[in-house]
């Protein structure tokens, strides 16, 4: 027997002794209803019965449909039991990075992510597949034995994002594909959902794409790099007492009942490790700055890549290994990262990054002389900020033909206190920054401005001057006098932090080239005199 709620019941008009129908009518509940309202009513209860049966209709229509179709066994959803590692099968899965025409008219079997779904009428669908940043199309046709149109239903019924196993032959298109990183398709025989993604995500798939393996093949290259040059990896507190750095905020807490807060950068301990005669370090750690500054560049938490070494005469021997570094990174990303490189590109197209085999390097001064001329003016002993740097960029490409370089000799007034003043003019400093890529004109995305902080100690023969300038900076003595107190014990000339943001860095890795223009000659060059391992320096 029906329900109620599945047939409604109709609604009439009652009707006055003549035989017309009357102005007013009842409801269940026994309130007035006005004659429009009724009809109001009736009409509601008519479009719901209605809904109702044709809803019935096409559930009892699919429960048909599945029951006849004698392929449903290559396609739906995986149940639950066969996910608890039930049993080994022995099936090998292929990689999409790894379909290529050789595997022509083969059977693979892949798992992926739905990145797009797409029917062509009830007879075709495609579904474009994504693994590890790598895209295969997958095509779906109604064939006799193969393919039904049930399982054609059930493809297009994926939300994106959804996990999904595909078994099928891999067949060479006679045109290019556009829509994916594989040049092959997989025309598919069977279709299963591991894991269903929700229909409407809360975040944009394109945004949140960016591959984590990119990011890290830069860091093995950082790291194999300094190694190869005798630095030594270390691991340093991010629980501190005290500000590392001052000028930025930081995130203060509580611990145990005194103060602290988490580390703006290891610096000091690199110091300190630099005392101890490691004579060169590096670290790959996290970072923590309480930002309040809303750019891509400002990040309250981002992976830092630091170093220190000890200088021998000139801050010019750390920006050699800073110059030489780059350019490996970029040389051995375009040589062992062609095709990540080239996904990224048809997603976000891009023009190869243009740099010089040996690194242009400008004063401050000489950078705001660039400006001026160009009817930019900006402060001579303060900072500069995104648009002047950006305009910056589009003068030295337009001048020296190069995307990368690196400005020093920054005032002090606008480096942490820790910072060697220069000696021919104590208002600058023996610090400098690298730029890449920051100019105008650049699409949202691709513009990629690595801002590294490389600076010669300031107090690092004299502890006294090391805390007045702490003092001067806001930064309680108190906080960091385990670190000045290092100085006293050993004395040596030490550099170098580098903060890279780690999102900045994977903006930077493009197809690079080079080209050869004349550098400008610097008044501050060093002297050629050069020191065995032996010699102490200091």
């Amino acid at each position: 027997m029906a329900s109620e709620s599945e047939n409604p019941p109709k609604t009439s008009l009652p009707k006055d002794g003549n035989g017309a129908e009357s102005s007013t009518v009842a409801d269940e509940d026994g309130k007035t209803l006005s004659k429009k309202a009724a009809k109001k009513e009736a009409a509601k209860l008519e479009k719901l019965r209605r809904q109702q049966e044709a809803a019935a209709a096409a559930a009892a229509a699919a429960a048909s449909s599945e029951e006849s179709d004698p392929l449903s066994g290559n396609y739906g959803d995986v149940p639950l039991v066969e996910l608890q590692s039930k049993e080994v099968s022995g099936r090998k899965w292929t990689e999409i990075g790894l379909l290529n025409e050789e595997l022509k008219d083969k059977e693979v079997l892949i798992r992926g992510r739905a990145q797009t779904i797409r029917a062509v009428g009830k007879n075709i669908a495609f579904l474009v597949l994504r693994e590890k940043g790598f895209t295969v199309q997958c095509v779906l046709t109604v064939a006799p034995e193969l393919v039904s149109r049930q399982m054609v239903k059930f493809a297009t019924s994926l939300s994106r994002e959804s996990h999904v196993d595909i078994e099928g032959i891999v067949s060479v298109p006679g045109v290019p594909i556009k829509g994916a990183s594989q040049q092959v398709e997989v025309q598919v025989r069977k279709l299963y959902g591991i894991s269903k993604a929700v229909p409407n995500l809360p975040i944009n798939i394109e945004d949140a794409a960016r591959s984590e393996i990119e990011i890290e093949k830069a860091l093995q290259i950082f790291r194999q790099f300094l190694l190869s040059e005798g630095f030594v990896g270390i691991h340093t507190p991010k629980l501190i007492g005290g500000s590392s750095e001052g000028g930025s905020a930081v995130f203060k807490l509580d611990y145990k009942g005194q103060p602290a807060c988490l580390a703006q950068s290891p610096q000091l301990h690199k110091q300190m490790a630099i005392c101890g005669d490691f004579g060169r370090v590096f670290e790959i750690g996290p970072v923590f700055r309480a930002e309040d500054s809303y750019t891509h560049r400002h990040l309250c938490e981002f992976t830092g890549l630091d170093v220190e070494m000890e200088i021998k005469e000139h801050y010019f021997e750390v920006i050699d290994i800073v110059d030489h570094l780059f350019v490996a990174m970029f040389d051995n990303l375009n040589e062992n990262c062609k095709k990540e490189l080239e996904a990224i590109r048809k997603q976000y197209p891009f023009e190869p990054l243009k740099y010089l085999r040996k690194t242009l390097r400008l004063t401050f001064q000489e950078g705001v002389q660039m400006l001026k001329e160009a009817g930019v003016e900006v402060d001579p002993l303060g900072d500069l900020n995104t648009e002047a740097e950006r305009k910056l960029g589009k003068l030295v490409l337009e001048k020296y033909d190069t995307e990368f370089y690196i400005l020093h000799r920054y005032p002090l007034a606008v480096r942490p206190f820790y910072t060697m003043p220069c000696y021919d003019d104590p208002a600058y400093s023996n610090s400098f920054d690298v730029f890449i890529r920051a100019k105008e004109g650049v699409p949202k995305g691709l513009y990629a401005l690595v801002r590294i902080s490389f600076r010669e100690l300031s107090g690092v023969h004299v502890p006294e001057f090391l805390a007045t300038r702490a003092e001067a900076c806001g930064i309680d003595v108190q906080t960091i006098l385990t670190y000045i107190d290092s100085f006293r014990i050993k004395k040596v000339r030490e550099n170098v932090s580098t903060n890279v943001l780690s999102t900045s860095a994977n903006d930077a890795d493009y197809p690079c080239h080079y080209a050869n223009q004349k550098l400008p000659e610097s008044s501050d060059e060093p002297s050629p005199r050069t020191y065995s391992k032996t010699d102490t320096g200091g």
